[in-house]
């Protein structure tokens, strides 16, 4: 158990990535506090994880604003104590026309693509640095680092997360706290199914120029999410972890 004694949080718990850090955390033997908009998935994750004896919490919060997001960490960290670990997992798509792309629907999309994760720092650093130790994961995409058509501004939003982890990973050094990004390829959340459902034509080119011809799974991201949090990568830092089946060596 790799996470033993560790508090571990996580924006967007409820699906995909996050719901697989909820699991694969509790397994690893941490105490698991998360974040969701969505009521239903979150709480019956809990019930279940509850019922197998884990240490589990969840309380509704808005991540992209600021004092919501407080009041729900704060209530949480009540009742578990200080986090330790954590991930800003929570994020959307949005693909516009850079003419037409409204100043209100960029402000709103930073503010949960990119934004949420500075909040996140805010929230748990104080308390990490008070213990020297502490050990922060922001997910990015691999469009942080490479795009392609009709992808505006999400390549733009990925690619302010592995530079604002790195500026983190720089200044807390000194605190014993280590940060870093996890930037996932195309990977099987329920989000993307339906998407592909939806547009069988983009699931066909995905999976043509996917070098192993698959999507990656929620657990596959959360598993190297995990490890970098903890003591196991106690001198990993300041890196961007691409996880994504060498599709970025495509087109590297």
């Amino acid at each position: 158990m790799i996470l033993k004694g560790e508090h571990l949080f996580v924006t967007g718990g409820a699906a995909g990535i996050g719901e697989a850090l909820v699991l694969g955390g509790v397994n690893e033997g941490a105490k698991v506090s998360f974040v969701d908009i969505d009521d239903a998935k979150a709480n019956a994750l809990v019930d279940k994880l509850t019922k197998e004896g884990h240490q589990v919490q969840y309380t509704k919060a808005d991540v992209s604003k600021f004092e919501t997001f407080k009041a729900g960490y704060d209530k949480l960290v009540a009742n578990f104590g200080a986090v330790t670990i954590a991930v800003s997992n929570a994020g959307r798509n949005s693909y516009a026309d850079a003419v037409e792309y409204a100043e209100q629907e960029w402000n709103d999309f930073f503010a949960l693509d990119l934004k949420s994760s500075w909040y996140l720092a805010k929230l748990c650093l104080p308390e990490m640095r008070k213990a020297k130790y502490g050990s922060i994961v922001n997910i990015s995409s691999i469009h942080g680092r490479m795009s392609r058509p009709n992808f505006f501004p999400y390549s733009a939003a990925k690619g302010g997360i592995i530079g604002l982890s790195r500026n983190l990973a720089l200044d807390e050094g000194k605190y014993g706290i280590r940060v870093n990004s996890v930037s996932p390829g195309t990977t099987a959340t329920p989000l993307l199914k339906s998407y592909m459902e939806k547009f069988p034509e983009e699931k066909a080119h995905a999976l043509s120029v996917a070098p192993n011809a698959r999507f990656g799974s929620p657990e596959e991201i959360a598993n190297v999410i995990l490890f970098a949090l903890s003591k196991d990568a106690s001198f990993i830092s300041g890196a961007d972890l691409m996880v994504d089946g060498a599709l970025h060596a495509r087109y590297a």
